[in-house]
């Protein structure tokens, strides 16, 4: 089933792109200009210099996946402070999506469990 969630990767491209590129073509762009592996299962975010289409590009088993949204009305914002990988969070991409500009927003801590922190499949503390 085709589905994105938090627990996904996203990467945004920072430049405009021509929203008549394919998977492929989109696939070197990611290869070439980011020096990331498209195969990996990471979603990248591209938009128009319009800002008025947004692709998300993903492979899952088998073959490339997109997600296309053409607005009729409005642009889409890009983020104010763009990390230096690119990264985007969940919150990020769905307040872009849904046109929400937050002029001023604080993010209290949160854990948050980190993939270092499993050894061979197992949670770190309970391995022994």
């Amino acid at each position: 089933m085709f589905s994105l969630s938090s627990s996904d990767r996203y990467l945004f491209y920072q430049g405009d792109c021509d929203m008549r590129r394919g998977a492929y073509s989109l696939s070197g762009l990611v290869r070439n200009e980011l020096g990331r592996n498209p195969l990996n299962g990471d979603v990248f975010v591209f938009l128009n210099r319009r800002r008025t289409c947004i692709k998300l590009l993903r492979w899952e088993s088998g073959g490339f996946v997109f997600f296309i949204k053409h607005l009729e009305k409005g642009t889409y914002t890009r983020p104010i402070q763009p990390r230096s990988d690119g990264a985007l969070s969940w919150a990020e991409l769905v307040l872009m999506i849904e046109g929400i500009v937050v002029k001023k927003s604080i993010q209290k801590p949160r854990y948050r469990l980190f993939q270092a922190d499993f050894i061979g499949g197992l949670p770190a503390f309970a391995y022994f």
